[in-house]
């Protein structure tokens, strides 16, 4: 499996309105219209955003009569799976010795000095 960060998916995922519409087709798939209708951005501007998912393998299109309808392919996202499992280790490793600590540590009852007479 590659894990290039260079890899298209990596190239896919750096943009925030394509991570928005993958967002939006995690839900269902949409119309190519509906997609669109959800940027304030052009339709064209979006077309882009959608060829470059497509080319990452991040999304698939249908034809419904006229319409385009694309929906999520999650299985490409196994690449940036594979990339971050180093990095939930590190940090599983780390809330671990936080939680030992933590539970080491003898608790302190402090308590607020009192005002007045």
């Amino acid at each position: 499996m590659v894990t290039n960060a260079s890899s298209p998916v990596f190239t896919a995922l750096a943009d925030p309105t394509r991570r928005a519409i993958l967002e939006l087709l995690r839900q269902e798939p949409r119309r190519a219209g509906e997609l669109a209708a959800r940027f304030p951005v052009s339709r064209p501007a979006i077309a882009k955003h959608v060829r470059v998912l497509k080319r990452a393998g991040l999304i698939h299109e249908t034809r419904a009569g006229t319409a385009r309808i694309y929906g999520l392919d999650p299985q490409r996202l196994a690449v940036v799976d594979h990339w971050l499992a180093p990095y939930r280790l590190f940090w599983a490793a780390r809330l671990t010795a936080l939680k030992d600590f933590v539970e080491s540590t003898p608790p302190t009852h402090a308590r607020k000095p009192e005002h007045g007479p």
